[in-house]
């Protein structure tokens, strides 16, 4: 009897082992997860355009203002992640509490500032498989699109989400480490412009600020952990680690990026201007590099597709009262109107996207504003958690900047009225 009551009790002991295995590889996965999609959504086709644009233009002196940008970017994401983790609530949800309405706001401009841009990540991973396999770019945008639809139509959507993301990251910074090497980057003279800058060019900082963080992008990762249930003063340390590594993994891409345009730049090829990035690539690694920039290109705009359509949709559901499906299919839903949209105007209008940027420039300054005030003034937001006064005063500082690029941001619509 006692052998009986031996083996009942192992094969228990081992299942609840195994149960706890497995929820803590899913929440490790979760996390990378939440790294990857705010990373990913960061490194889109703009991303791939602005940054070889910047190299072009300023040479290694570039290496200064990506720094900079870095470390802006690590002081507002400590905050977003922070607050609206501790809080355990959306940043919409949060505006509305600080002010009624405002919330509203804040997911309207989100949405606006999304759907447009989602339309040129569509066009973005059309132009992926034309480089790569020589698809036409409206066939491979409405493939690509389905693609992405699959992800979430898969019961397990947001593990798929995860893995899909974190999959496709990693292979983005591998191809283009590779071609960084092979085009042979003036290292030395990139590291000595990091501490004196040849040329320091304050516009180029505040856009990569912008590009890698504006509109949804900021919120991606953290609501990614809501919706995953890891919230709570007792995650704080999770929280805090992955915000730092998704504006690390985000600035790892654009530092590899920009020296492997660097070497070609400094090589004195001269690259062609209808696709810089892609003349790029080939010159640094012939046929295979521009099938390499096919691969990238289409990887950052895939992921940016899932990225946004996601956080934008999250604007507009709850993390508590919104089930996983429903989201899925919103979702959807969201990713086959843009690629509608697509299919009959071949790309997004650059009036449209002047104006996506524009509205991203003026969301991003109340979202942070909002998220300062709830670290500073609303700690019954947070459950009692005592919010670090040194994290308030860097993320005012980082706010401040936020506005200038809100005030940035207000010329190119007032000139599409000339």
């Amino acid at each position: 009897m006692p052998s009986v009551e031996k083996s009942d009790q192992t094969p228990s002991g081992d299942s609840s082992a195994t149960a706890g295995a497995v929820r803590k590889t899913g929440s490790r996965t979760t996390l990378i997860g939440a790294v990857f999609l705010m990373a990913t959504s960061a490194i889109g086709p703009g991303f791939i355009t602005q940054t070889t644009s910047f190299t072009v233009q300023l040479g290694a002196a570039f290496a200064f203002a990506i720094i900079i940008s870095i470390l802006v970017d690590i002081a507002l994401q400590l905050n977003v992640w922070r607050v609206i983790g501790v809080a355990g609530k959306r940043a919409q949800e949060l505006g509305n509490l600080v002010l009624p309405g405002l919330g509203w706001v804040m997911a309207a401009l989100v949405l606006i500032g999304g759907f447009v841009f989602n339309v040129g990540n569509v066009s973005g991973a059309g132009l992926g498989t034309d480089a790569m396999f020589g698809l036409t770019p409206k066939w491979g945008g409405a493939l690509s699109a389905l693609f992405a639809i699959g992800i979430f139509v898969y019961k397990r959507a947001g593990l798929a989400m995860d893995r899909l993301v974190i999959l496709l990251g990693g292979l983005m910074i591998g191809l283009t480490a590779y071609v960084a090497v092979t085009s042979g980057p003036p290292v030395g003279q990139a590291l000595r412009n990091v501490v004196l800058p040849e040329k320091v060019d304050f516009l180029a900082t505040t856009t990569l600020i912008g590009g890698t963080i504006g509109g949804y992008i900021v919120y991606a990762g953290a609501h990614r952990l809501l919706d995953s249930k890891i919230t709570g003063p007792q995650n704080v340390a999770d929280i805090t680690r992955t915000s730092i590594i998704g504006v690390l993994v985000t600035g790892v891409m654009r530092i590899i990026l920009f020296l492997a345009i660097l070497g070609v730049v400094a090589s004195g090829a001269k690259l062609d201007p209808a696709s810089q990035a892609a003349s790029a690539f080939q010159h640094a690694a012939g046929t295979v590099g521009l099938h390499i920039f096919g691969v990238v290109l289409w990887a950052a705009s895939i992921t940016s597709v899932i990225g946004a359509s996601y956080t934008s949709i999250s604007f507009i559901t709850s993390s508590t009262r919104t089930s996983e499906r429903t989201r899925s299919l919103l979702v959807v839903g969201f990713i086959v109107i843009t690629t509608g949209i697509f299919l009959a105007i071949g790309a997004a209008p650059v009036t449209l996207l002047i104006f996506a940027g524009a509205f991203n420039g003026l969301l991003l300054p109340v979202g942070i504003g909002i998220v300062m005030w709830v670290a500073w003034r609303r700690t019954d937001l947070l459950g009692g958690y005592d919010y670090p006064r040194w994290l308030v005063v860097i993320g005012v500082l980082a706010w401040l900047l936020t506005i200038y690029l809100a005030i940035k941001s207000i010329g190119p619509v007032i000139d599409l009225f000339h």
